[in-house]
């Protein structure tokens, strides 16, 4: 008999689909991110309550899959890869939708007004982010073919060409994030003080967006390496 649970399914075949697909939908979550500030720009609160209920539940799916993998996790991985490496990925990767998660309930729980000339910088810097996500998302999805030739050849040679691009993205992120910082500093004495502090908060989560995201390639990088 087939099995009836999806989750079970994909372990059926392999143990490493149910990871990658945790990280299609941990995609889906952080794709709406440029949505929700983009509707914060436009002050439409409508568009933006509704962005924010999308993060939230493509991050509760993201959820299940990762406690679904926890709970059946074959001990047989250890023929493989390291079933702690797997582990860490996997939480790498949950904590990119989690991240995008604290990012809306902050919009939506608190009124967020966007400080003079900030809104293209930020916007750049969300696109940016969301990218360098993306970017670990396909470095997800060459493990089949890592697995095949056991780490090394031209899958291995790909995904480290791939994990050092990723490494620049997130530095231009770094170089973005302060210097938005410096622009909402140069503004702070035209704003409340909380109101600065949460928009300095706000600026550090969408840049640990893709500080996750460099980890997932840096997990990756060291089974390449021990191999």
């Amino acid at each position: 008999m087939l099995p009836t649970n999806p989750i079970a399914a994909l372990f059926g075949r392999s143990p490493f689909k149910p990871l990658q697909q945790h990280m299609r939908v941990v995609i889906e979550c952080v794709s709406e991110v440029p949505a929700l500030f983009r509707a914060l720009i436009d002050n439409d609160q409508e568009q933006l309550e509704e962005q924010k209920n999308r993060i939230f539940v493509k991050e509760s799916a993201a959820d299940a899959i990762r406690a679904d993998m926890c709970d059946h996790l074959p001990r047989s991985l250890l023929l493989a890869v390291d079933r702690q490496d797997l582990l860490e990925l996997l939480a790498m990767q949950d904590a990119i939708a989690d991240t995008a998660q604290d990012i809306a309930g902050l919009l939506v729980e608190r009124r967020m007004e966007v400080p003079a000339g900030m809104a293209e910088p930020l916007m750049r810097l969300v696109a940016r982010c969301v990218d360098t996500c993306e970017l670990a998302h396909q470095i997800i999805e060459q493990i089949d073919e890592l697995l095949e030739s056991g780490f090394r050849g031209r899958p291995a040679e790909r995904v480290q060409a791939m994990v050092i691009e990723l490494g620049h993205m997130e530095s231009d992120t770094d170089v973005m994030g302060m210097d938005l910082a410096r622009a909402l500093f140069a503004e702070e004495d035209n704003h409340k003080p909380v109101s600065v502090m949460f928009w300095y908060q706000l600026i550090q989560w969408v840049g640990t967006l893709a500080d996750h995201a460099e980890r997932v390639g840096e997990v990756l990088r060291l089974l390449i390496a021990r191999r």
